[in-house]
């Protein structure tokens, strides 16, 4: 077998996975939407623990269902213990921050999160920078900057605090990875991590509704579906169908639509909610984009590493 036919198998993802991913990145990228049209209703944290219920429910009779052990005393649970509380901080501060700063904006700082874990990685998990991811960092770093310069699209005077709450949680997102990547949780089936976060974000975010306001806010049945949509939907199904894929494709080519997810944000953020987009936003998006595709992009393996010809 010639190196590159193997390169090819290595990296090869057919049309279901595609037309799987670009699903899965659509509906990851107009999560934000759906987070603003929920707070309209609902205190954020209330839906934050509340969806995180709902999908750990859910999850857990998929794994009722498909026979996935969940008991086994495998040495997870303070991993997982910590895993959860992270999942949970992350989410109480991206539901706060909506209630500030706009879906365009918030996208764009949330997906800086692989370049976070890019340069954790380096320190804690032995996985050294090469130039190239270097230079896709630097790229994203400048479209970041661009984010926080641009004052046109700040929908209120206190937008930067929502800004710095979703830079805070893609910290944290980052954060759980390297949790995951240097624990037992890493050996685990991925339902078994998902759902020590689940459960345990639930149980953080509980004692901290009271810090958002009344329960209610203006219950509507756009808030009620966009709730149940991110439960069953986003949370739950999509996670798992995440997980499918990892099983069945190579991990280069399925990161390669990671920069789909900040496109669908900043554009389902201009569509269903109107926000205003400017020449700043734009060009941060596009940044982010690239830095994504520069760092996901597979290197190019060595004739030994590919396979003998």
């Amino acid at each position: 077998m010639s190196v590159a036919t193997d390169v090819r198998r290595l990296d090869a993802i057919d049309g279901l996975a595609a037309a799987t991913m670009v699903l899965l990145t659509l509906s990851w990228g107009l999560n934000g939407v759906l987070v603003k049209l929920s707070n309209v209703g609902f205190n954020p944290v209330l839906v934050t623990a509340g969806r995180s219920a709902l999908a750990a429910l859910a999850v857990f009779l998929w794994c009722h269902w498909r026979g996935v052990k969940l008991w086994e005393r495998d040495g997870t649970l303070p991993a997982g213990l910590l895993a959860g509380a992270l999942f949970g901080a992350e989410f109480v501060l991206i539901f706060f921050a909506y209630d500030h700063t706009t879906v365009a904006r918030g996208s764009i700082i949330m997906n800086t999160m692989p370049f976070m874990v890019l340069v954790a990685g380096h320190f804690l998990l032995g996985e050294p920078l090469s130039m190239r991811k270097l230079g896709g960092l630097t790229v994203a770093f400048v479209g970041l900057i661009l984010v926080f310069s641009d004052k046109l699209s700040l929908p209120s005077a206190d937008a930067l605090k929502g800004d710095l709450m979703m830079l805070v949680a893609a910290a944290i997102w980052a954060a759980t990875t390297i949790v995951v990547k240097k624990s037992k949780l890493s050996r685990v089936s991925a339902e078994k991590t998902l759902l020590y976060q689940l459960v345990v974000s639930t149980v953080f975010a509980l004692p901290l509704i009271p810090l958002g306001g009344p329960l209610l806010r203006e219950v509507g049945w756009l808030a009620i579906s966009s709730f149940f949509v991110q439960a069953i939907y986003v949370v739950a199904f999509t996670y798992l169908l995440w997980f499918w894929l990892m099983r069945q494709y190579p991990a280069s080519g399925l990161s390669s639509f990671a920069v789909l997810s900040p496109v669908f944000g900043v554009l389902g953020g201009a569509v269903f909610l109107g926000e205003p987009l400017t020449w700043r936003i734009f060009a941060a998006l596009v940044l982010i984009a690239i830095g994504l595709y520069v760092v996901n992009r597979p290197g190019r393996p060595q004739p030994e590493e590919a396979g003998h010809a």
